[in-house]
């Protein structure tokens, strides 16, 4: 007599692999890995195009409020008499704001050259957890305000939190650096980069890298970390006070996008 049918398939049944040790730990591996990754592209793309957005409709909507609650031009203007042949040219008044207490927001800054949507704003304090982590530019205490002579200097991230400084080593010499507060925009011009390490303080001093030297002029410093994600180096961007417009005035011709490639 033949065999059951039953015991027949059992006997041609595939016998079952046993999963090894090194095989369960491959895959566990495998999938920590891909993790990583997507941890990675969250923080160093998808992260901060997000939270920079959002950090921009921020910025934009701080300065658009200084904007509406100024006169505007003509309203702010008094009667004067017609010049003269011999009147002296009247010079503008740099306006300078006192320090604000720590954390407190005082200024936007817009640098043209990183795009028309490019807006932070920036706080008093050069904290991570209150101010650079939270996607805000950083104004270093006891260094100058906006336009005061001297060198005004500002830290932000270049990775993560919106990473305001991303673009920094794009800037080309002559780019505007555009600082808004309530008085108006104070525009510097880009001349130079520098790599530091990051016990190179003398990049805050009233005039940079020069110690012991009064200041003569308005100057103004970015820093981040160089290369992005090595906390022992810093690039250093410095420029020079260009002018000042008041917010009466409307906003100045430097926020105009720059040519590409362009520099003076």
């Amino acid at each position: 007599m033949g065999e059951p049918a039953t015991i027949t398939r059992r006997r041609h049944r595939a016998p079952r692999r046993r999963a090894s040790f090194v095989g369960v730990l491959g895959e566990i591996l495998i999938t920590l890995g891909i993790v990583a990754l997507l941890y990675v592209a969250w923080q160093m793309w998808i992260g901060d195009w997000i939270i920079g957005a959002e950090k921009h409709k921020e910025a934009s909507a701080l300065s658009q409020s200084w904007m509406t609650a100024s006169p505007t031009a003509s309203d702010a203007a008094s009667p004067s008499p017609s010049p003269t042949d011999t009147a002296a040219p009247v010079e503008t008044v740099v306006p300078v704001q006192t320090q604000p207490d720590h954390g407190t927001p005082f200024g936007v800054m817009f640098i043209p050259r990183f795009g028309p949507a490019w807006q932070f704003t920036i706080a008093a304090g050069t904290s991570r957890t209150d101010i650079l982590d939270q996607g805000e530019i950083g104004h270093y205490a006891d260094t100058a305000m906006p336009g005061d002579v001297g060198n005004t200097v500002y830290a932000a991230h270049r990775w993560t939190s919106g990473a305001p400084f991303d673009p920094i080593d794009q800037l080309v010499i002559g780019d505007a650096i555009v600082i808004q507060t309530p008085d108006g925009w104070y525009t510097y011009r880009f001349r130079t980069l520098e790599y530091v390490q990051d016990t190179q303080v003398e990049v805050l001093l009233p005039v940079p890298q020069q110690v012991g030297v009064a200041a003569n002029g308005r100057y103004l410093t970015l820093t981040s970390c160089a290369p992005k994600l090595n906390m022992l180096e810093r690039i250093i961007a410095y420029a020079v006070f260009d002018s000042f417009t008041p917010t009466a005035a409307g906003p100045p011709a430097s926020l105009a996008a720059p040519t590409v490639g362009a520099s003076s």
